[in-house]
């Protein structure tokens, strides 16, 4: 049987600093806490210890940071806190690797060198190239919605940025390649998270789970190896990532193959779920918000029904306010991870050298010192703070922030106005919705059923059930607790 722990990176994006005793101390350990309920168990740490804390079992230990200072230590200082991203490698040479081993998890001189080139594709000027393939793709969308249809729009807006993501990435050449790489892609990084979470424990299962994910990826490596192949001998060029990452070049040469197949799958897992996330959970916040969306309405009403491109994107004051105020609420990346290259001071901790250190944009975002009522849904306090980039960090911070982040927005601020222009999203009333973190990315774990109707400017919140109070405060809404009485 294969020991799976032999092939151990990280599993759901954190690992114990001994991670050759996982099998006890995950298993019988508080560890266990942490990948339960990611965020249960930091906010209980930061009652308990404060803005640095520590979670031990069984000889294992994590350690957190919750502070803007602590954030900036760790995300500003690439060399003593180094990345990485998947759980399990495969060996030397495997596809596995290939796909595992794109820019989120590269480091020193090869990260630095690798990210200059592969910022040329979502530089400011290759940025507004892709404009047209989100609008073309949105007006795709509303045409397949009737008013009075009620959607489940979480994996509505999954299946829609599955599209926008793969079109952005592989080109609108051939569709049907790209998206069948996008859809593979979104499997592949299920299953890396699915047999990451086995490894804890090896068994014949975590052995046929790991093996499983090795033949996928051999798939898939070759889907993208060959998605290279027809890009490299394209004589009219295109406005895709891929082509644009085939021509990017310095004075050492160009992206080779094999570093091209995991930049596009890794750029592909950082993108795609997240930005969903985030879509589904501002358009429920505006649906519990109605005088918030009401303003909005009023400022989209400008638009006079167009797409709000070039110009038209930047007077959209509220609609950023919106989105910015969604991503502090409920970020759809919850934490993540650096390990210490070297025994080093964080706060008061004492870090020795591979040690993994957590931080977390919800728990940042959520300090009470940064945000007044920090579980609010309050757009207009925007009009007036301006925190660091460590305080306010959805897209990551420092020189490994998301390269992806000004399309990330430029995504949200087209897709968002032309959503909410064309149809009003009315949450039935009663509906279980619940959060959670899984693999880093908060995320709905139930349906979001909207009822699609014509938009005609007058909205009103209804009750709601599942735990997403206890995420974020529903101050418009009729609560639970007040209907039980």
């Amino acid at each position: 049987m294969v020991d799976v722990r032999s092939q151990w990176s990280v599993v759901g994006d954190f690992v114990p600093t001994h991670a050759n005793s996982l099998k006890d101390g995950l298993a019988s350990g508080t560890l266990m806490e942490f990948p339960a309920d990611p965020i249960a168990c930091m906010q209980r740490l930061f009652r308990e210890q404060g803005d640095y804390a520590t979670l031990h079992g069984d000889g294992q230990k994590l350690s957190f940071v919750f502070c803007a200072e602590g954030n900036h230590q760790v995300l500003s200082d690439p060399v003593n806190f180094h990345s990485r991203f998947f759980a399990l490698r495969g060996g030397r040479n495997s596809p596995q690797r290939r796909l595992s081993s794109g820019l989120l998890s590269m480091n020193g001189e090869e990260h630095r060198r690798n990210r200059r080139l592969v910022m040329d594709a979502f530089s400011k000027r290759a940025v507004p190239l892709y404009a047209s393939t989100i609008v073309n793709l949105t007006e795709e969308l509303l045409s397949k919605w009737e008013p009075g249809q009620t959607v489940d729009i979480n994996h509505e807006m999954t299946e829609f940025m599955l599209r926008v993501t793969s079109s952005i990435l592989f080109g609108v050449d051939n569709p049907e390649m790209a998206y069948r790489i996008g859809r593979m892609t979104d499997q592949w990084v299920r299953m890396n998270h699915e047999a990451g979470i086995g490894a804890m424990i090896s068994s014949p299962e975590t052995a046929e789970r790991y093996n499983e994910l090795l033949g996928f990826a051999a798939e898939l490596d070759a889907e993208i190896a060959a998605m290279i192949d027809l890009r490299r001998h394209k004589k009219t060029s295109s406005h895709d990532a891929l082509s644009m990452l085939l021509a990017a070049h310095d004075g050492e040469g160009s992206i080779t193959d094999e570093q091209l197949i995991g930049h596009t799958a890794l750029l592909f897992a950082a993108s795609h779920l997240t930005t969903a996330h985030t879509f589904a959970w501002t358009i429920f916040l505006l649906s519990q918000h109605p005088r918030v969306m009401t303003d909005l309405h009023h400022e989209l009403e400008t638009l006079e029904g167009a797409a709000p491109l070039g110009a038209a994107l930047d007077r959209l004051d509220l609609t950023e306010r919106v989105i910015k105020e969604s991503m502090r609420c409920l970020p759809a990346s919850a934490y993540s991870q650096r390990f210490s290259t070297c025994q080093q001071k964080l706060g008061n901790l004492d870090l020795c050298t591979g040690e993994t250190v957590i931080f977390s944009q919800f728990m940042t975002h959520h300090r009470s010192d940064l945000y007044v009522d920090p579980y609010a849904f309050q757009p207009e306090r925007w009009k007036t703070i301006s925190p660091s980039p460590y305080a306010y960090l959805p897209f990551g911070a420092g020189p490994r922030m998301c390269i992806g982040a000004a399309l990330g927005m430029l995504i949200l601020k087209t897709v968002m106005p032309m959503l909410l222009s064309r149809f009003k999203f009315q949450l039935q009333p009663y509906a279980e919705i619940s959060g959670k973190v899984i693999s880093t990315m908060l995320g709905p774990i139930t349906p979001v059923p909207m009822t699609i109707e014509a938009q005609d400017g007058k909205f009103e919140s209804v009750p709601v059930r599942g735990n997403i109070g206890e995420l974020v405060d529903l101050d418009e809404c009729v609560s639970n607790q007040s209907q039980a009485a």
